[in-house]
């Protein structure tokens, strides 16, 4: 999948039914947008693929036991650490 066609179906699916989700993701996808296209956050498609609340509770408790595998990206998406490196 090229990176044009990438970067359209995550900022596709970053378009959820909740307001404050929308504006976290929306500001991810704006600061990392060149290395999402590139590649970066493989794991970005799949927690895309969770239910909204969930994916709500876990950028609020990124520890949370269940969020392991996307701790970094919630971490990134909530706080934007790792954006600027």
């Amino acid at each position: 999948m090229d990176s044009g066609h990438r970067l359209k179906r995550i900022r596709w699916l970053c378009r959820r039914g909740m307001k404050e989700l929308d504006v976290l993701l929306e500001n991810f996808i704006a600061r990392s947008e060149d290395a999402i296209g590139r590649g970066a956050w493989p794991e970005l498609e799949d927690l895309l693929q969770c239910e909204d609340d969930l994916i709500w509770d876990w950028l609020q408790q990124p520890d949370l036991p269940d969020a392991a595998a996307y701790y970094p990206l919630l971490v990134d998406i909530r706080y934007g650490s790792a954006a600027s490196t």
